[in-house]
């Protein structure tokens, strides 16, 4: 056979083991995309390694999951609890867990198979128990979202441990929306990479020792709650974190003395990037009259509202005097109708005095003459 039949030969051989590994790749792909199909949930739209379960009415975790799962959403249900049974086996690959607006209450040993969570979105629950134990030992959680989780504002404590042993990773958390009224101190203490603190829509009054150790934060929203100054040591606590931005708006600021610290900060420092919109909310000649442009002499003072607060009362005292006046001429009056009846009384509480002290007169002189002693009460003396 000639050198070009041996070539054609050779080319011919190798064009067929490329078919055969293009088919043979062909049908890998198919059967893995057919598997990957046939573990998706009846409820659920799997697209690729997406599944999307969200608004189904479900009362738990639906079975099974495909292995190579990536994200799964599972809001807008009814799953009022996670435990280890949700997740049985382990999904190494899943990312992006979603369970938004399912009255959620109890997280217990619930992402312990789950060790490549990134993204864990619990908001719009009632969470009333979360275990420490709920995650992977090793969780790689850099986003959370607890956005109007919480039964009620006293459920804070349940995440207090949480945060401060749990979440190493965590660089973006979401508190907005539960109705908190203060803060645990340093309950951010064991969250060192976090970047982005979001405390909107709640009641907090005070804000301190919370963030003084969170050193990689940039990002914290206080606006809408119910500041109505923030102290020196507060303020000195934020400034101290590099590159910080704080956003205070919506908060019904008081315009006394009490807030001087607050408009010293202002003037001198940039850190709180929404300064044009903090407004008074009291006192009602200042109301409405932006922090920025509120000079100190304007401020109304304690001695200038003990000033104000005694010519509001002065009228007060005057009526009350009146009062006076009237309740003792009339009493004066009551004695002078009922003088003859008080004269009476008078002599007989002094005859009765008088009757009571003859008597202890003459037990003492008995006492004291032996003579007398010796008498008999019916002798004649």
């Amino acid at each position: 056979m000639s050198n070009v039949g041996l070539l054609r030969l050779l080319q011919l051989q190798t064009k067929q083991r490329s078919m055969c590994n293009l088919t043979l790749c062909l049908l890998l792909f198919l059967t893995s995309s057919c598997s990957s199909l046939s573990t998706c949930p009846a409820q659920c739209l799997c697209e690729s390694t997406v599944v999307n379960c969200e608004s189904q009415n479900l009362t738990s975790v639906p079975q099974p999951l495909p292995e190579n799962i990536t994200t799964l959403n599972l809001n807008g249900n009814r799953i009022l609890n996670l435990s280890n049974a949700s997740f049985p086996r382990p999904l190494v690959h899943l990312t992006h867990l979603y369970v938004s607006g399912n009255q959620l209450q109890e997280l217990d040993m619930a992402f312990k198979k789950l060790s490549s969570l990134r993204l864990l979105d619990l908001s719009d629950n009632r969470i009333l128990q979360f275990s420490i134990e709920a995650l992977h030992q090793d969780n790689k959680i850099e986003v959370l979202n607890f956005s109007k989780s919480l039964c009620n504002h006293s459920y804070i404590g349940v995440l207090a441990d949480l945060f401060r042993h749990s979440l190493p990773k965590v660089s973006r958390l979401d508190l907005s929306n539960n109705d908190l009224v203060f803060l645990p101190e340093d309950i951010f203490t064991g969250l060192s990479e976090l970047s982005l603190l979001d405390l909107r829509n709640n009641s907090l009054v005070s804000f301190r020792n919370v963030t003084s150790q969170n050193k990689a934060l940039k990002e914290l929203d206080l606006r809408d709650n119910a500041f109505k100054a923030l102290s020196n040591e507060t303020l000195s606590e934020l400034y101290s974190i590099p590159n910080l931005r704080v956003r205070l708006a919506g908060n019904p600021w008081r315009c006394d003395c009490d807030i001087e610290y607050l408009l010293f900060w202002l003037e001198k420092q940039d850190f709180v990037t929404d300064r044009l919109n903090l407004t008074c909310a009291s006192p009602r000649e200042l109301k409405h009259v932006q922090l920025v442009h509120l000079e100190h002499s304007q401020l109304p003072c304690w001695s200038d509202n003990v000033d104000e607060l005694n010519r509001v009362l002065e009228p007060s005292y005057v009526f009350l005097g009146l009062v006076l006046a009237l309740i003792g001429v009339i009493f004066l009056l009551v004695l002078y109708l009922n003088r003859k009846g008080i004269k009476r009384w008078m002599y007989n509480i002094r005859d009765a005095c008088r009757d009571h002290m003859e008597g202890y007169h003459y037990r003492y002189e008995i006492n004291s003459d032996p003579g007398l002693a010796n008498l008999s009460p019916n002798s004649d003396v």
